[in-house]
């Protein structure tokens, strides 16, 4: 018991908890061994300069041209614009009819080709892994990938030759007793031709990542199904989709970030104003409204708004494929 006067060291302080900081000679270790692995291995990150020289000069510089559409462009004038107009741009194409009409055809299109081309490539990668004859698996791989290679121009001279009035397909018609059909003035059959021409384009090319992911599915996992009386079919369900699933998730979050991006070049090679009802989609309505009325600062705007959407559409589909599947780009 203590007396009166008498002093008492205080209280020991709580123990606080310790930052995390990292020392400095580690810090000078890292830089070290980063400074180490660039000096053996130049030859490889030599060859990312290319790409990433491509993607500054013609994905990243372009970005601040889009100040355009909130400022007035005058040709021969500042490449930023003159003055500032505000959401201008934005209300006009807001406002315009041709532009909704144009937003609803690269919606149909692009919900069709999703449609049809994600689902195919794993269909066809599906069938080429059950062919055991390898020289007849090689020789419809080479045939499924071969019309990836040819230009857009080619193909779209292939299809204006194939479904002109004395072309291939309405001959074939006339020997049926038909009459000949002017595909492509018939705004009703744009989306056909066009989404029917992206199958044989992409399809085979699709194929490739999904054979290289089948590769990597265990075969005592074929093995442990069959001895539970698994058939062909349910193999294939419980076992080789669960094994692609990954590159399933992750290339069907890319082609959703493209889904407005439908096909400029070969929609401008096929279209004609005819077709325009069903044709006409956002990246040929801003090209006209750039290129051919020299609107540059309303064209931007809808450039910015496609944009605007697509980013929205990845970053949908990526959230919502984390969440349910549990697999997703980042």
């Amino acid at each position: 018991m203590s007396t009166p006067g008498t002093l008492h060291p205080p209280p020991p302080a709580p123990d606080l908890p310790a930052t995390r900081t990292v020392p400095a000679p580690r810090r000078r270790k890292r830089r070290r061994a980063w400074r180490h692995a660039l000096r053996r291995d130049w030859q490889l990150y030599s060859l990312a300069v290319l790409p990433l020289l491509f993607f500054l000069v013609f994905r990243y510089l372009p970005m601040l041209g889009n100040v355009i559409a909130f400022r007035r462009f005058e040709p021969g004038g500042s490449i930023f614009g003159e003055r500032w107009v505000g959401l201008r741009y934005v209300r006009m194409f807001l406002n315009d009819p041709s532009f909704w009409e144009a937003f609803t055809n690269t919606l149909v299109l692009g919900a069709l080709t999703l449609l049809f081309c994600f689902p195919l490539p794993i269909v066809l990668a599906l069938l080429l892994n059950e062919i055991r004859t390898r020289k007849l698996k090689n020789f419809v791989q080479s045939v499924s990938y071969l019309p990836h290679f040819l230009s857009i121009v080619i193909v779209a001279a292939m299809v204006m030759q194939l479904v002109s009035v004395d072309g291939t397909v309405n001959q074939l018609v006339q020997a049926a007793g038909g009459e000949p059909v002017p595909f492509l003035q018939r705004p009703e059959w744009f989306r056909t031709i066009y989404v029917s021409s992206e199958v044989w384009q992409t399809v085979g090319w699709g194929t490739i990542l999904y054979l290289a992911a089948l590769t990597t599915v265990d075969d005592n996992l074929y093995e442990a199904a069959r001895i539970d009386g698994a058939n062909r079919w349910r193999q294939t369900w419980h076992v080789t989709l669960p094994g692609i699933r990954p590159t399933m998730v992750t290339l069907l979050i890319l082609n959703i970030g493209t889904f407005m991006a439908v096909g400029f070049e070969k929609i401008l090679l096929l279209y004609n104003p005819l077709t325009y009802p069903t044709a006409d989609v956002i990246s040929t309505y801003l090209f006209r409204m750039g290129f051919g009325s020299s609107n540059f600062s309303y064209a931007a705007a809808i450039g910015l708004f496609e944009a605007v959407i697509g980013l929205t559409l990845v970053l949908s589909a990526n959230l919502i494929a984390r969440r349910t599947v549990g697999t997703s780009l980042w």
